[in-house]
């Protein structure tokens, strides 16, 4: 006989970096293991050490870190903790991106541009990536960046499903506010059973988060207008959506967004908006200068998903599966 064979079971281990821990407790929580005990401290210099607890020999480790700001830090932090569980020794390594960061950066618009989502995607791979889960990804075509499997999960049926209990469907109209949503729009129509309209807006693309609104393509009088994007960043292009809305009669505007990055002026515009309720997932840590006003925000929480898929991934089964009902 030659070799030797091995009893061992598979292991799957959890690690969260220190970007959100929340949403890393509740997918752990639903996991139903703990997350590994890690030290991490930053040098006086700014540099970041990692160490782990525990070994991580020959198991299946998920690494979760959503790159909320500042943005830079956590990403070159999760970059070395997939070093570390690298020459550790760990069989595979899944690393979870609630929030994709440089997701934006997915193609040249003018000559002499990077493109940055490639990088980072390259990073981890050099990192030492086996595979990547993510939740809505900017553009699906960032998943042909990363060399190796990415799981690209949706928050389409949390969000809609939310919406649908709270308002009559016979009443809704389900909004892209600009073209490239039209497809995503479309397919909150197919399950909520609305029409669909458009918001048609020119950006300036010489000023950063500067956006005119044109017009409105749909039906939008006396209905309960439901906004859906990937993400709200400074809130300028989808408070002027929802203004262009009201001014074409809408009853109200709800507006829906998978991750709520809202830096910068963000706070201010969504607590003077007309927009009843804006609701999230929780991929990003909602700002502190926010929380005060919660009545007009709802975070969902999409540790039950992601969770869902780490146990497909762990287990060797299908992560498309938990969507085929779209």
């Amino acid at each position: 006989m030659t070799g030797i064979k091995t009893t061992g079971e598979k292991k799957l281990m959890f690690f969260s970096g220190r970007a959100h821990p929340e949403l890393a407790e509740e997918v752990a929580q639903q996991l139903g293991v703990g997350v590994v005990p890690t030290k991490a401290f930053d040098f006086a210099n700014g540099e970041i050490y990692v160490r782990y607890q525990e070994s991580a020999r020959g198991a299946d480790c998920f690494l979760i870190q959503s790159h909320t700001a500042p943005i830079n830090k956590w990403i070159m932090e999760q970059l070395i903790m997939i070093d570390a569980l690298k020459r550790a020794s760990a069989r595979s390594i899944t690393v979870i991106v609630p929030f994709y960061g440089y997701a934006r950066q997915d193609k040249k618009h003018r000559g002499r541009e990077p493109i940055s989502a490639r990088l980072i995607a390259d990073m981890m791979k050099t990192a030492g990536a086996d595979r990547i889960l993510t939740v809505d990804l900017h553009t699906d075509q960032i998943q042909g960046f990363f060399d190796g499997p990415v799981d690209h999960l949706f928050a389409l049926p949390l969000l809609a499903d939310y919406v649908g209990r709270k308002v009559g469907r016979e009443k809704l109209t389900v909004v892209s506010p600009d073209a490239g949503r039209v497809r995503v729009a479309d397919r909150w129509c197919d399950r909520l059973g609305a029409p669909l309209a458009i918001v048609h807006k020119r950006r300036d693309k010489d000023v950063a988060n500067q956006v005119t609104v044109h017009e409105v393509v749909g039906e939008v009088k006396g209905r309960v207008c439901v906004l859906v994007d990937d993400m709200i960043d400074t809130g300028g292009t989808i408070c002027a959506a929802a203004d262009a809305l009201f001014a074409h009669g809408a009853e109200d505007v709800i507006v829906t967004a998978t991750h709520g990055v809202l830096s910068g002026p963000a706070s201010d515009r969504l607590k003077n908006s007309r927009v009843s309720e804006f609701v999230f997932t929780n991929t990003l840590p909602t700002p502190g200068e926010l929380s005060s006003d919660m009545d007009k925000i709802s975070v969902l929480s999409i540790a039950p998903t992601i969770a869902r898929a780490v146990r497909e991934v762990f287990e060797d089964g299908s992560v498309t599966s938990l969507f085929d009902e779209q």
